[in-house]
């Protein structure tokens, strides 16, 4: 009920709004299809987005904040006529404030993570997949931001698309290789479904999840419900995409979670 109230919500938006979230991309550039493939995660298109993710009210005061700006880079790299090697760096810079005791607050950077995928050139049918492996860098200036240990792990990804829908899900499972002194392991799970939309204009509507399990002690559990909305225009010459919606977490370890998060992203786009 919940995903069918959001996404209903969503798409009278949506329908509302996608004539001035899209304007002419280019003569030999269709909007429709841009659109697809930047709904795939691992198409062979360059993008650079900026995806920022706020969330307030965190802890059992509710008087947390936690700020995170997401740099993800992706890189398609043609290995073969029949193989691509798609990867995405993510580099958090993070803010927050009364998170790890009561005014006291940290930024700088996060861990940062490099996936990498194998995937076909040609989707059959209109289906994607990829498999490979993900590393978890200990680049956190700060020892609250990160984990401070090097991990390892697989990562699978798996989508179709149909009728201007892309449906699909991502898993990685993260193990700690190399510990540092006094940190906890890193044995952690992350699931990704999602669901999109994309009108023939290139505006579009879709809801995702995010789910982390973290196996070490307790066994907790994170997660959010991510709806947005989307659209590609340009600044200047350049053809960027823009994504926006709210974060509901609805899973936290210690059950005190954010009250409220939005995301917003800012995808630059480099379509061949």
């Amino acid at each position: 009920m919940f995903f069918s109230l959001c996404l209903t919500t969503l798409i009278l938006a949506q329908e509302a709004a996608q004539d001035s979230l899209t304007v002419k991309i280019h003569p030999n550039q269709d909007p429709a299809e841009l659109a697809r493939k930047l709904a795939n995660p691992i198409a062979s298109l360059i993008s650079v987005p900026f995806q920022n993710n706020t969330d307030v009210g965190v802890g059992e005061d509710h008087d947390g904040y936690i700020n995170i700006l997401n740099v993800q880079p992706l890189i398609p790299i043609k290995l073969s006529e029949k193989l691509n090697l798609i990867t995405r760096s993510i580099i958090p810079v993070v803010s927050q404030k009364n998170i790890t005791g009561e005014g006291t607050s940290q930024t700088g950077l996060g861990d940062m993570s490099i996936i990498t995928f194998f995937s076909p050139v040609e989707a059959k049918k209109g289906f994607v997949w990829g498999v490979g492996p993900v590393f978890l860098l200990p680049t956190a200036t700060n020892e609250f931001l990160g984990t401070k240990n090097f991990s390892i792990g697989p990562t699978a990804l798996a989508l179709i698309q149909t009728h201007g829908m892309t449906i699909g899900a991502t898993v990685r499972q993260m193990w700690s290789v190399a510990n540092a002194e006094g940190r906890i392991d890193v044995n952690t799970f992350y699931l990704q479904p999602f669901f999109t939309y994309n009108w023939k204009s290139g505006a579009g509507v879709g809801i995702s999840a995010e789910v982390t399990e973290n196996w070490v002690g307790d066994n907790s559990t994170t997660a959010y419900i991510i709806p947005n909305v989307s659209g590609i225009t340009r600044l200047g010459t350049q053809i960027i995409r823009i994504n926006i919606g709210p974060r509901f977490q609805v899973a936290s370890p210690d059950k005190n979670g954010a009250v409220f998060g939005i995301r917003a992203e800012l995808a630059f786009v480099f379509p061949k």
